[in-house]
């Protein structure tokens, strides 16, 4: 697996379990959704994302190898 594609399952998993945890537990777990979508919005604009330092540091390849 990419970094990439690693990312965007950490941030698609993060996102349904706040909103899960949310739904049946209490509505402060929705912090977490929107910390994962002001970080996608700040790599974005910046190009610099903190996950993907830090899966690269532990040895997960990217999409040109």
């Amino acid at each position: 697996m990419t970094v990439e594609r690693i990312l965007r399952g950490m941030a698609g998993f993060l996102v349904l379990a706040s909103l899960l945890l949310a739904y049946f537990h209490t509505t402060y777990w929705l912090w977490i959704t929107a910390f994962v979508g002001g970080n996608l919005l700040q790599s974005a604009i910046t190009g610099w994302c903190p996950a993907m330092t830090i899966l690269r540091k532990l040895g997960v390849k990217g999409c040109d190898g």
